[in-house]
């Protein structure tokens, strides 16, 4: 997916490349589209060098070229790498996610305003202008005609500059800090003055040129178009999986409203109401148990030959007390007021 073919050449001497390349051929281009990629290619090919690096895509068409030299004798020697993970594709392919996705929260950021103005001036300084000069274009069309020539026009400078970059740093340091410096001094000044971003319909503007921006870079960030084209079907379709959910929790927070349940309220019981319940469940519970004991298959002789007073048993099942006078008396000694329980719990402090 981000494997690229390397290929660069160098030679003592001078020379170009020509492309020879039926696709690259305008004299009968098939569509306006294929015609503008025909001359944007023959614009941005490398004029002549010494060293000249080419980066092919291995999945997409087959490329031709040839190797035209400045002079009739001409000695030259021809590299190629192929790189599994071009990581300049990667980064690319993930700047574009990353921008998708936090779109929205750029666009309403004062501070990747003031960044990308600065560095929009800096490198574009063309299309700055045009921004600042748009009040006095009367005309949409012309100002988005100006707009596309800028942008072409800056883009096609700055990757004319880049190839010389490592000499023009060489060469002219000094020159090129006090551009970037002066420039980038002044369009801050410039965002600065207008401030940033407050109505909705300029962040929305800003947000769905960064959504495209991120669209383009997903693009080109990847070798197969296959895959570019299923990375931005996934990226809409998540993107847009939100509505659902949204309205699918309005529709639930909806149902709550109309079909309120009722909230389980739990009441803790005081000393008096605890041993009143303790007692009538006592009660029920041993008046169950007497039912169950007057039942005509109630094993009678072999409960009584496990009991050790089966006396008390069978008064208990004819209405009697389960327990006997000293069984209550010595619960009274040990629970009640007064009792051994009570003042152990009262005056040891290990219990406490």
């Amino acid at each position: 997916m981000w494997s690229t073919m390397e290929v660069k050449i160098t030679s003592p001497g001078l020379f170009r490349i020509v492309y020879i390349t039926e696709k690259y051929n305008c004299q009968y281009p098939e569509t306006i589209l294929s015609f503008i990629k025909c001359v944007i290619h023959n614009l941005w090919t490398p004029k002549e060098s010494n060293k000249i690096t080419i980066i092919i895509n291995p999945y997409g068409a087959t490329v031709c070229f040839s190797v035209e030299p400045e002079k009739k004798i001409f000695k030259y020697m021809i590299h190629v790498n192929r790189n599994i993970v071009d990581f300049k594709l990667f980064f690319v392919f993930v700047a574009g996610v990353f921008l998708f996705f936090y779109a929205k929260t750029l666009s309403q950021s004062p501070t990747f305003y003031y960044s990308s103005g600065t560095v929009l001036g800096v490198l574009m300084t063309l299309v700055f202008v045009l921004l600042l000069m748009k009040r006095f274009i009367p005309k949409y069309s012309t100002f988005w005609a100006l707009m596309v020539g800028c942008w072409f026009a800056s883009v096609y400078v700055v990757y004319q500059l880049m190839e010389d970059l490592k000499w023009l740093w060489y060469e002219n340091r000094t020159y090129i800090l006090g551009y970037v410096l002066i420039v980038g001094f002044f369009s801050f000044a410039v965002c600065y003055k207008h401030g940033p971003l407050s109505d909705d319909r300029s962040r929305s503007l800003l947000m769905w040129t960064l959504r495209l921006l991120s669209l383009l870079l997903v693009y080109a960030g990847v070798a197969m178009p296959q895959f570019a084209y299923a990375a931005i079907i996934l990226l809409i379709a998540s993107w847009s999986l939100h509505y659902p959910l949204r309205a699918f929790s309005y529709m639930r927070w909806r149902m709550k409203q109309w079909f309120p349940t009722e909230e389980l309220v739990v009441k803790y019981l005081t000393e008096d109401e605890y041993r009143e319940q303790a007692d009538a469940e006592t009660n029920s519970a041993l008046e169950e148990l007497r039912r169950t004991c007057r039942k005509p298959d109630f094993p009678w002789w072999l409960v009584i030959s496990r009991l050790h007073t089966p006396g008390k048993f069978a008064d208990f099942v004819l209405g009697g007390s389960h327990l006997s006078p000293e069984e209550i008396s010595l619960h009274e000694e040990q629970y009640g007021l007064g009792g051994a329980f009570l003042e152990e719990q009262l005056f040891n402090p290990s219990t406490s």
